[in-house]
Parts: structure tokens; sequence; C-alpha cells
């Protein structure tokens, strides 16, 4: 399958673009009623009875429309203030006005995209009502020299993400936010980390090559297990992936191995382990006793599946790690790696619905999720430890904020070297200018933030 965070731009077809524009825009309004593209995909694409080619063409194409949603909004209102019933008929002109802006990478003629939004509506016997208008609509706006209004100067229209979002960041960096909510716009890259238990990087990289796949290495000591993909592909299209040669991680993600500095034989415990890519990396670096705990068992099949895949073991628990009295044996562990729950806000140009979905009242409820995992789990950690914590996110009360508010409660709680706050990177490559914000970096990679405790002897 393909992976959904990196998935290539799709080419002409032969399967008519009505049908691209229906399945796309049932995914948008579910995304628009509050259900995770993850979560919306697989359910629409069985309905539909989707084959391989329909599923990736909608995926990438509700991506595409996710990125540039504000945008689309503001100019249907202004083409009809009222609104739009049923959802259905609204989505599908999202889609296709989403389909004619300038700025977006699907482009299609504006005849081909009127013509086949109004077959989408004739296809379609809840929306025959409609052709009419959505021919009426569709044609006044192609006919518009640009695609610019009054309402493209509203934050969500002018940004593509929620006014709180932009305001949080314009806070939070007041120097680089224009930057941050540019790369939210752009593809990002498609980052692999080899697992060097079966393959060298260097022949894992040649291999690549013999592929027709260029895979660049970061500059980075930290990163010496990634690879840096100039094109998205397919994952079964990676050479070795079924036998565990490779797995798909950003690069952010990828520095949590590395801190955590796990030594042979340590009691090692993640936390929130699902879907495993960090407890995989863990066991790749070092021969070390992990216990995997995740308190969704169906997502911990995942850690399983995973781990198989790559021939490594841990012990797998379906267990809430803010109640450790329910689970705990009573040993303590050498090494905690706690990736909480959080917003997801530093990877949400890999995942464009993340942006529609969250509410502005979740990061505090989501602040205090994390700072109940930290107090459960400090405990648990055997003096002279270590516990990383980990939120891909670029959300203050996420990151630097919960771990002064940690090293405040626990006086025994030693603040260690670790990056803190990295923030999405992703070059542009229509530009030859660097990055210049705080944390800048030459490589692709999503927002995390990393802090470091050790636990005094």
């Amino acid at each position: 399958m393909t992976s959904p965070s990196s998935s290539p731009t799709p080419k002409p077809h032969q399967r008519p673009l009505w049908r691209d524009l229906l399945a796309s825009a049932q995914l948008i309004g579910a995304v628009q009623s509050g259900a995770s593209l993850a979560t919306a995909l697989p359910q629409a694409a069985a309905r539909g009875k989707w084959d391989a080619g329909q599923r990736g063409a909608a995926q990438a194409m509700s991506f595409t429309v996710l990125r540039h949603l504000g945008t689309a909004r503001a100019v249907l209102a202004e083409l009809h203030p009222r609104s739009v019933h049923p959802p259905l008929l609204r989505d599908v002109l999202l889609t296709a006005l989403v389909l004619l802006l300038p700025d977006t990478p699907l482009q299609y003629s504006a005849h081909t995209v009127v013509n086949q939004a109004v077959e989408a509506c004739k296809r379609t016997p809840a929306l025959r009502h409609a052709e009419g208008f959505a021919n009426a609509l569709m044609r006044r706006f192609s006919a518009q020299a640009k695609a610019t209004s009054p309402a493209s100067e509203a934050i969500e229209a002018r940004w593509n993400h929620p006014a709180w979002w932009v305001e949080s960041l314009q806070t939070a960096y007041p120097g680089d936010w224009q930057r941050l909510l540019a790369v939210a716009q752009r593809q990002p890259s498609m980052t692999l980390r080899v697992n060097t238990r079966r393959i060298a990087r260097d022949t894992y990289q040649a291999a690549l090559q013999q592929h027709g796949m260029l895979g660049a290495t970061p500059d980075e000591a930290a990163l010496d297990q990634a690879l840096v993909l100039s094109h998205a592909v397919a994952v079964e299209r990676l050479p070795g992936f079924d036998a565990g040669w490779v797995s798909v991680q950003d690069a952010a993600a990828q520095y949590a191995a590395g801190l955590l500095d796990v030594q042979p034989g340590q009691r090692v415990l993640d936390a929130c382990a699902a879907p495993g890519g960090k407890t995989a990396h863990l066991l790749e670096r070092c021969d070390c006793d992990v216990l995997a705990l995740d308190k969704d068992a169906q997502r911990l099949r995942r850690v399983e599946d995973t781990l198989q895949r790559l021939g490594l073991h841990a012990r797998t628990l379906a267990a809430d790690a803010s109640t450790p009295s329910a689970w705990w044996d009573g040993q303590g562990f050498d090494r905690i790696l706690l990736d909480a729950p959080c917003s997801a806000s530093g990877i949400a140009r890999r995942h464009p619905d993340i942006r529609w979905l969250r509410r502005a009242a979740d990061i505090p409820a989501l602040a205090a999720t994390q700072t109940a995992l930290l107090d459960a789990l400090w405990p648990l950690l055997q003096p002279g430890g270590k516990l990383l914590y980990v939120t891909c996110s670029v959300f203050p009360q996420e990151g630097v904020d919960q771990a002064q508010a940690f090293l405040a409660r626990h006086a025994d709680a030693i603040a260690s070297p670790a990056p803190g706050q990295l923030l999405p990177q992703e070059p542009d490559p229509d530009s030859t200018e660097q990055s210049s914000g705080p944390h800048a970096a030459g490589h692709s990679q999503d927002g995390f933030f990393y802090a470091l405790f050790t636990k005094a002897s």
C-alpha cells in the first residue's frame, strides 16, 4: 500500500475525472464532519469498491484539497453566500474549485474541470437536480482572470489553516510563522530508515539507485540510518521492504532512538508505542529488553506486524500508560520513551486533515494528558535512568512549557541535552534560498519536540 503521508501526485489516467472528484468529495466531507482521513479513506474505499488506482487518486486529490480548503471555502462563499445543500454537492464544488486554483499541483483545463464537475452531478442521483447550478457556478469562477477575492484576505482563506492555529504560530514564532505555514503547503519528502541489522545504509542506497530511485543521506551524524528519496513511491516498490531492510520514518522522528542512548540488556519502556516506528528503531540499534505499551489493542497489532517484518522482538501489552498500577511489575526501567498523545501539529504538512480536525480547546486538554503521563511514569524510572519526552507538535504548551513545568514539579529530574523544538522543514524546489528560522535544517523533517530527563541517583 502507499504511505498516506507521502502519496505521489497521480498522473493522467484513463479513469474519468468525475469519479475522482466524487471520491475526493466524499473524503473531504468526512473530514469536515470530524473523521480523520486515515479512518475515512478505507471506509469509503470499501463502500465504493475502489480499486488501488481509484483509492490512490482519491487520496492524493483529497490531500491537495485539504491543503487549499480555506481558500476554496472563501471562494465558494463569495460565489454563493448561502449554504450549499446537500453537503456532497458542497464538497464536489470545493474539490473542483481547488483544481482551478492557480497554485495547486493537480492542473487540469478549466473546461475539463467544469465539464467533469457537472458530470459528477449527473452521475449521482442525489445531485442531478443541481447540474445547472454547478455548471453556472463553476463557469462563473473559471471565467475570472485570477482566483482572487476580498475573502482571500481572511486568515483561513489566506493561510489555509484555522485562524486560531495561525494566531498560535504568530505568538510562538513571530519571526518564522509565515515560513511554517508555507512549508505545510508543500508535499513532504519521503524519508526512509535503513535497518542496519539487515543491510548497510550505503548498500541499500546502491540498491535504490539500481531500481531508479535516488536516495540522499542527511548531513547529520544523528541520522545515520536515514535516506531521503527524491520522489515518493509506494512502499511495495522499495527494494527489500517485505524482507525488513527498510522502514518509512521522518527524519525528525529518527532522533529518538539515539537520544535515549539505550545500552545492551537494559529494560526499556515504550509507553505509547503504536504504530511502532520508534520501538523498532530502538531494537535495530541495540539488543535490549523492550516493553511496548499502548492502550489501543488494535493499534498495538501494528507494532507487532512492524517488528515481525523487521525481524525484531519486544514484549507488547495493551494497557494505559497513565495507570501503572494496572500493569507494572514493580521492576524499574533504565529507559522510558514517552511519545505522548498530542495535537500532531508538527506533522500537518504530511497529514493535512489534522489542521481542520483540531480545535483550540484540544491543546490544553492534550497538555493535561501529557502532564498526567509524565507524572505517572517518572516513578517507574530507575535512579540514573533517562526518560525521553516526545511530541510531534509545534505548540509550546505541548513542548517547552510542558518540559519546564515537569522540571519544576520534580526535584530529582535533571534536564539533559536534547534538541528541544524541531520545526517543520521542507526545501522549496523552486528556491535556492536556505531556510533561516530557528532550528533551521538542510533536510526535510516534521515538527517534533524532544526533552530528555535524567533521574538523580
